[in-house]
C-alpha cells in the first residue's frame, strides 16, 4: 500500500494519519502552490536546489514524526507548478534527488511538456513519454508512473539490460 500525496503531508492531519498507519508507504510529491493555481507563473530561484531543500525539510518532518525512512519515497512532481524549462532541468539533474537516499518516483507520461516540445496532442505522446521514462531510470528513478504500461515495461526492460 502506498499513499502518493501531492501536498507532501502538509495538509492538516495527514502527517498524524500516516504516522499511525505503520504499513503504508508514502510518496512525498513536490507542488508549487495548489492544484488550481500551480501553473500561474511558477518561479524558483534554482528549481533543483529549491526542490532538494523542500525534500530535505519534508523528509526531516516525517522522520521526526516517527515515520520509518524505508516507508518514504519522493516525487519531483513534473508538471506540478513548473514550466517546461523547470521540468527539463529537473530531469537533467534527477541524480540530485536519487542521491538523497530515498526511492524516486517519476510521472512524466503524456505530460504537457512533451506536447509543447514535440507539438503533439496528448494521444500522440507515447514516444516522448518513453524517452523520459528511460532517461529517468538511467538517472536513478526507481518507480515510473505511466498511462502506457506495456510499452513502458518493454522500454525499461531494454534500459535495464543495457545498464546492468
Amino acid at each position: 500500500d502506498m499513499i502518493n500525496d501531492v501536498m507532501a503531508l502538509r495538509a492538516k492531519g495527514s502527517l498524524a494519519a500516516i504516522s499511525a498507519s505503520e504499513r503504508v508507504q508514502v510518496c512525498l510529491m513536490h507542488i508549487q502552490g495548489e492544484p488550481r493555481t500551480m501553473q500561474h507563473n511558477p518561479h524558483y530561484d534554482d528549481v533543483v536546489n529549491d526542490l532538494k531543500t523542500f525534500f530535505l525539510e519534508r523528509l526531516k518532518v516525517c522522520l521526526d514524526a516517527g515515520i520509518a525512512s524505508n516507508r518514504l519515497l519522493i516525487d519531483p512532481g513534473f508538471g506540478f507548478g513548473k514550466t517546461v524549462e523547470h521540468n527539463l532541468r529537473l530531469m537533467k539533474q534527477l541524480e540530485v534527488f536519487t542521491e538523497l537516499g530515498y526511492p524516486v518516483l517519476v510521472g512524466v507520461s503524456r505530460k504537457s511538456l512533451i506536447g509543447l516540445i514535440l507539438n503533439k496532442p496528448v494521444t500522440e505522446r507515447l514516444y516522448g513519454s518513453l524517452a523520459l521514462a528511460v532517461l529517468a531510470v538511467s538517472k536513478g528513478a526507481r518507480i515510473i508512473r505511466t498511462h502506457d504500461v506495456a510499452a513502458t515495461v518493454d522500454a525499461l526492460k531494454m534500459t535495464h539490460a543495457v545498464l546492468q
